[in-house]
């Protein structure tokens, strides 16, 4: 009886789920979305119920529609959005509110205190992150603080802390796994990614009792069954990493230099480094890459929040696209921006900024303008920005970039790619398959049951789309990048 992987892809507006052969092929794919919540400016949730639910009915589905017996899924890959905070209560599985999500910015004030109380260098020393609102640890002392009886509770043990994964698993092992891995425990800035560790300290600046917290394990290792009625048979979950993590073992990275940009939501761009985390300089975060082997390997990453979502906010709010991919031909329909530029600072401005309070800007409107110009400027951000953050990284890591790979489904618009190639004036190789965020859940899953015998197998099953070569010429480059410079300069605050 053939086996299959099953990996599990919980992002930030949808769940998608993927049965993986061993060619790497995709034999079944399901994906349902669910709610966003936005109860004030600047806020946004998700309801951890309802995440379980998305997930666990894609996860059915798949089994269903690939016509297979759940006893033929040989293990279970995990990879989420990360960040997104979960509380719940240890023995009757509620959470005690709704997650808080990686894009909110309610503990920006929380974020303020602790750099005014100078400790913004000691926690980028131990965590390799900067002080700010998008990490999991503001999110969790906001939740102690303001839920009802949530501090009283945490206190007695009662609480439990996890990013989506540990949900996630908690939920499919019926209670009895409380763990995370290395990439996801590196991005609640409560994490010592160098003594690998939860950091005590930390830990007690924020007023987080220890015992909320998961136990962290490697990437790829059987962390636990699923329980026997949830899919139909108990099946090892093997795997976990979050997204962009995952993406980047999915894109087979495993160089020191090699590197990767998932275009979803928000766009990460991230660097392998090898087994020596390298510090930023440049306001880039070092992140743990994966736990393997008995090997740590560390990454420096580039986070844009808002990539996609500028399409979507086109689409939904302002109502001039009907569908996300007609962004292309309106794009292409230009012969240039007409000096019309978005800055898609609609939850703040990440890496390299780091300005929360920075808000949506869009410069050099006329009255010519259409929104053929508004289509393009969202588009074009996108490159921009991550021509931010490569520059910022080729200063830290001392390494010239001569191809980036790319996934990610806004990385099958030909318009951005080719863009982005002309903006970084390296070549741009897109995966064919650009889903690999999916993909690097199932192949971490997939070696810790020795499906797959190593990375260099995971390298060999690999295979390219296309690759966007630069194009533009240097004057010109040079002119749009002056241009992207001032309306950045127009959206931030300097707070």
């Amino acid at each position: 009886m053939n086996k299959y992987i099953m990996a599990i892809d919980q992002g930030t507006t949808g769940t998608t789920c993927l049965l993986l052969d061993r060619g790497g092929q995709v034999i079944c794919r399901g994906s349902r979305e669910f709610r966003q919540f936005f109860p004030r400016p600047g806020w946004v949730e998700h309801d951890p119920q309802e995440i379980w639910a998305v997930t666990l009915s894609v996860a059915k589905q798949v089994i269903l529609q690939a016509n297979l017996s759940s006893s033929q899924i040989a293990g279970i890959g995990i990879t989420n959005q990360r960040e997104t905070t979960v509380v719940w209560d240890k023995a009757t599985g509620q959470p005690v509110c709704n997650a808080i999500v990686w894009q909110c910015r309610r503990t920006a004030p929380l974020c303020e205190e602790l750099k005014a109380a100078g400790l913004e260098e000691s926690i980028k020393e131990k965590t390799g992150l900067v002080v700010d609102a998008y990490f999991s640890a503001t999110k969790i002392a906001w939740i102690l603080d303001k839920i009802p009886q949530a501090r009283q509770k945490a206190e007695t043990g009662e609480l439990l802390f996890g990013t989506i994964d540990s949900w996630l698993i908690w939920k499919l092992t019926g209670g009895q796994v409380h763990i995370t891995d290395y990439s996801n425990a590196s991005r609640t800035m409560l994490y010592n990614i160098h003594q690998l560790q939860w950091d005590r300290e930390l830990l007690k600046i924020m007023n987080i009792p220890y015992s909320m917290m998961p136990e962290v394990r490697s990437s790829s290792e059987i962390y636990g069954l699923t329980e026997a009625d949830i899919l139909g048979s108990e099946i090892p979950i093997s795997g976990a990493a979050g997204d962009q993590q995952a993406a980047l073992f999915g894109q087979a990275c495993f160089q020191p230099g090699s590197a990767k940009n998932t275009y979803g939501t928000g766009c990460f761009l991230l660097m392998n480094t090898g087994t020596t985390p390298v510090k930023s300089e440049q306001g880039l975060l070092t992140t743990i890459a994966w736990g393997l082997n008995n090997q740590i390997e560390y990454a420096l990453e580039g986070s844009v929040f808002i990539a996609g979502a500028a399409i979507q906010w086109l689409r939904d709010e302002l109502k001039i696209l009907d569908n996300a991919s007609e962004s292309e031909a309106l794009a292409n329909s230009l012969a240039d921006n007409g000096g019309v530029y978005m800055v898609p600072a609609f939850v703040g401005l990440g890496a390299p900024y780091w300005d929360m309070y920075a808000r949506g800007t869009i410069t050099g409107i006329t009255r010519g303008t259409k929104r053929e110009h508004l289509a393009r400027a969202a588009l074009e951000a996108i490159a921009f920005q991550t021509s931010d953050i490569l520059s910022a990284m080729t200063i830290d890591s001392g390494i010239s970039l001569n191809v980036l790979k790319v996934d990610g489904g806004a990385a099958s618009n030909n318009f951005l790619m080719q863009f982005q190639a002309d903006i970084l004036e390296v070549d741009v190789e897109r995966s064919a398959a650009t889903e690999s965020t999916a993909l690097g859940a199932g192949f971490l899953a997939g070696i810790a049951l020795d499906y797959w015998k190593d990375q260099q197998e995971i390298s060999e099953i690999r295979k390219i789309d296309r690759c966007f070569h630069p194009e533009m010429q240097p004057d010109k480059r040079l002119a749009v990048l002056q241009g992207w410079k001032h309306a950045v300069s127009c959206a931030l605050t300097g707070k």
